[in-house]
Order: C-alpha cells, then structure tokens, then sequence
C-alpha cells in the first residue's frame, strides 16, 4: 500500500476495491468534493453518502497532518 493512504482496517470494513476508488477520488484533487460528486463516489463504491463523507473527512485530517497543517481546517492562524 502505497504511503499516505489508509488501511482498510482503518476504515472499517470497507473493501480494497472501495477503498482504492475513494483513494482515487481523493489523490485527483478531489479532496473538497462537492454534494454532487459525494453522492456519485457514494454510488460507485456502493455506500452511503454519510459513509462516503465520513472518509473524506477523515482521510483530509489523515492528508493535513501529513502536511504538518492542523487536523481541522481554519484560520493561517492555527
């Protein structure tokens, strides 16, 4: 697994196949996606669009810190 992305045991329970497509999403620049594009990643992968956000907001706080930035967006501040 390449560094950077989560393990499927940290989403709980979500298949590799579901997890490569929503790392997919994320790693093209999609990391704000929009209510839109949530429900069609939602679709795709084949849950639901509180599941599917759930991820990206937990993978975006997995990003930041990686980025040395705060887990949570706010100010240049923080």
């Amino acid at each position: 697994m390449a560094t950077g992305t989560m393990s499927t045991e940290e989403v709980n329970g979500l298949t590799q196949d579901q997890v490569e497509t929503l790392e997919l999403n994320f790693n093209k620049g999609n990391k704000y996606p929009d209510p839109t594009t949530l429900l069609l990643i939602a679709a795709e992968v084949g849950l639901t669009e509180e599941q599917t956000e759930k991820w990206f907001k937990q993978r975006l706080a997995q990003w930041r810190q990686s980025e040395g930035l705060p887990s949570k967006c706010g100010s240049v501040r923080d």
